[in-house]
């Protein structure tokens, strides 16, 4: 009977390299659900065990069972588990009707406000091109001739995508994301051991400040944003997750603040928190 059951717990083929049983993949979903938020449904267990293998087979481990063992009495281990199964495709002025946006309508609204100092929140920032596009759109629109100060925090919970983005160097296949517009003023072509390689002016980099944050933890921010980005985070969360989350950035924005989101994610009518603008554009009551 213990023979059979072991057979029937696990739905990856014996030849298959790790063990990674259903009792561990469920184990899996309950850790990034509660953890992260992240909710993985079964038909992502093969991306998972393509995931995890890599982490086994840095430790010279067979089954998932003793990376758990492992993992479980050692937080740095935890926070590479987690950085390699969360995903980080971006790529600059993605979605570019929000930083269109920004240049049309929000600077207007901005200088109409008198407003000196501006504050923005990438949140899941992933390798940086988001925050890079928004200093790059900023500088394009003028903006550090009007404010006073300008702030942009940029944050995500993989230490490792946070790392590059901190570098700020990019193969130059990035520039083709990037419009005409914004390359002689923002960007870099490198020289050197950096040849073949961009990266944001360093006088642009220095108004933006990385930090690691899971966004289901406390946020330790001390004022209000004019701005926060959130764009393709929320759809791997479920729904209850989603909507705490919009309440919490409701929470964080200045009256008038805007909330920029991504293509296929959206706030509930229900919640009654802001005017849709469309293009995924928020705005607080």
């Amino acid at each position: 009977m213990g023979r059979v059951l072991a057979r029937t717990e696990s739905s990856v083929p014996e030849s298959n390299e790790f063990e990674l049983t259903d009792k561990d993949f469920k184990f899996i979903q309950w850790f990034m659900h509660k953890n992260v938020g992240i909710f993985f449904s079964d038909r992502k267990r093969t991306m998972v065990y393509g995931r995890i293998s890599r982490q086994l087979r840095r430790l010279g481990l067979k089954r998932f069972s003793q990376y758990r063992q492992l993992m479980e009495g050692d937080q740095q281990e935890q926070v590479n588990f987690i950085n390699c199964l969360t995903t980080n495709k971006t790529q600059f002025f993605r979605e570019y009707h929000h930083f269109e946006f920004i240049e049309k309508v929000l600077m207007s609204e901005w200088k109409g406000q008198n407003l000196k100092q501006l504050r923005i929140w990438s949140a899941g920032c992933s390798t940086g091109e988001e925050p890079y596009s928004l200093v790059s759109s900023l500088y394009w629109a003028k903006a550090f001739e009007l404010f006073e100060s300008i702030q942009i925090t940029a944050t995500d919970l993989d230490t490792k995508v946070l790392a590059h983005a901190k570098q700020g160097i990019y193969s130059e296949e990035a520039l083709n994301s990037i419009p005409s517009k914004y390359l002689k003023p923002c960007f870099v072509k490198g020289t050197g051991k950096q040849a073949g390689n961009v990266k944001c002016k360093s006088g642009l980099q220095r108004f933006i400040d990385f930090r690691q944050l899971n966004l289901l933890e406390k946020w330790n921010f001390d004022k209000q944003f004019d701005l926060i980005s959130c764009r393709n985070v929320m759809i791997y969360f479920d729904r209850n997750t989603q909507e705490k989350l919009i309440k919490r950035f409701y929470q964080q924005l200045k009256p008038g603040g805007v909330l920029f989101i991504g293509h296929s994610e959206s706030v509930p009518a229900s919640l009654d928190l802001f005017h849709h603008l469309g293009h995924t554009i928020y705005v607080k009551k």
